[in-house]
């Protein structure tokens, strides 16, 4: 279950008993997806990249998808469409934040 208070939810690459979620490019194509709910709605062109609000990542060798509470505040479906997919294949998932790389 995801709080209300999350700030970040992890969507990790692997399912409940531990394997790993298939096709392999899942992230990208749930992204991908997912491009068009950004600050200020969708511009020209913005379907050619992520919308930072829900970006594929990998973290420790396994594929995740970090979604950001602000598409929650805007795009209320959006957000519910996320997390309905991690649940629907029974993905992982956590709720933290990342940290900005040391300069």
């Amino acid at each position: 279950m995801v709080s209300n208070s999350a700030k970040e939810v992890f969507i990790q690459g692997i399912t409940r008993d531990g394997k790993t979620f298939r096709p392999s490019d899942w992230a990208d194509r749930l992204c991908g997806v997912m491009s068009q709910f950004r600050p200020g709605g969708p511009q020209p062109g913005s379907h050619l990249t992520y919308s930072p609000w829900c970006v594929p990542t990998v973290i420790n060798g396994v594929k995740c998808v970090v979604v950001n509470a602000h598409l929650r505040d805007a795009e209320p479906m959006a957000w519910d469409f996320a997390i309905n997919f991690a649940r629907d294949n029974d993905l992982q998932m956590a709720e933290a934040c990342l940290l900005p790389d040391n300069p």
